[in-house]
């Protein structure tokens, strides 16, 4: 059975379509096709001139709906940021864990390991935040649980995950060679940050392998007119660069700067988390931001359409651009080469909102979720 989607705009790379039916069969987008050409015998859903995106694309996210799963990392939270997350039209989404004990770590992995099997299918594995940054530039991770990388702990992490550490954060000036080089030939994604690099180091090791940038201007050397620093290289190297696009974290004139120097490489994530009143991160929310139990801050409470609209109303960016960074640039950056689009042969993972950037429905694997899913 063809389920056809009309009465809608489509933003796809980079553009808004009017006019246009999505047909869909399974899980997959078979076409677009002209309103006027709708094909007889179909299921139509009229989406009553919403907005169709690529379902958001989340690589940095803590916990939800009042599981922190990177205090806690246990399947019950797993499936509650699943199920929060489809319902704000997150359709992927790697759940982190920040610089924490062995322990927490190991559990963490052995959760996402049981839990793929049974997952609905947009939580698709780990992004391990730590525990091999720099303290100069920790952030809220706790200083007590930061330390080097050895190759042997790295690849008892790869081994006993078997797939599920798709993402890890580190330091790389750091770091020997031998540790980058291993989790770059194991298909890691490596994402520079909580980095002191200077111009010289980030121009060494970015692209080389390290493709990533952990949320722009947090946690990294400032730019200066004498010292550049990292931020400089990063602009000249342009590695796929997250960041945090909630006003607070970084100021909306910044992030116009990185947009005009990043391109399509600049990327969106929340970084968000929940409170937490145990454990290594103490999340207390203060009516707009988390911060921890000295007063440093830590995760955002930002959702991805969030993040879209600060992008669209107060940083410039298109809307169609806005979404690009929140769905094909991530998953261009996770090789995921049917994700990112709504186009025929892209999987039918959607997002249906409206102008006031309110989710009225999400597609799953092709399925008209709507937003209390």
């Amino acid at each position: 059975m063809i389920t056809a989607f009309h009465n809608l705009q489509i933003i796809s790379d980079g553009h808004i379509t009017q006019g246009k039916v999505i047909l869909i069969t399974g899980d997959k987008i078979v076409a677009i096709t002209d309103e006027s050409a709708m094909p007889d015998g179909v299921k139509k859903i009229n989406l009553n001139g919403a907005f169709v995106a690529p379902g958001l694309i989340d690589l940095q996210i803590y916990g939800s709906g009042g599981k922190l799963f990177a205090g806690t990392p246990e399947v019950a939270a797993l499936e509650r940021m699943e199920t929060d997350l489809l319902s704000q039209g997150t359709t992927g989404f790697f759940a982190t864990i920040g610089t924490n004990t062995n322990q927490i770590v190991e559990q963490g992995i052995e959760a996402a390991k049981t839990y793929r099997d049974k997952c609905k299918g947009n939580f698709w594995g780990l992004h391990l935040e730590g525990p091999y940054l720099n303290p100069i530039k920790r952030g809220a991770h706790p200083e007590k649980f930061i330390k080097k990388a050895t190759l042997a702990e790295v690849k008892s992490w790869i081994e006993q995950a078997d797939g599920v550490i798709k993402m890890i954060t580190i330091a790389p000036e750091l770091q020997d060679q031998e540790v980058i080089d291993y989790l770059n030939d194991h298909g890691v994604i490596i994402s520079s940050g909580h980095s002191n690099a200077t111009y010289e180091q980030g121009k060494s090791f970015l692209n080389n392998p390290i493709k990533a940038v952990t949320h722009l201007f947090n946690a990294m050397p400032q730019m200066h007119h004498r010292d550049p620093g990292y931020i400089p290289a990063i602009f000249e190297e342009r590695p796929y660069t997250s960041i945090v696009a909630d006003g607070i974290h970084v100021n909306f004139a910044m992030i116009r700067l990185a947009k005009r120097e990043l391109g399509n490489k600049l990327f969106l994530i929340t970084d968000a988390v929940t409170a937490a009143t145990e454990g290594a991160y103490q999340h207390k929310f203060t009516g707009d931001r988390y911060v921890m139990p000295d007063g440093t801050l830590s995760g955002s409470s930002l959702t991805m359409l969030k993040a879209v609209q600060n992008c669209v109303e107060h940083a410039g960016i298109t809307l169609a651009e806005a979404i690009n960074m929140a769905s094909l640039y991530p998953a261009q950056l996770a090789s995921l080469p049917q994700k990112g689009k709504v186009a025929a042969g892209f999987d039918a993972d959607l997002i249906v909102f409206n102008t006031h950037f309110e989710v009225q429905a999400t597609v799953f694997k092709g399925d008209y979720l709507t937003n209390n899913a």
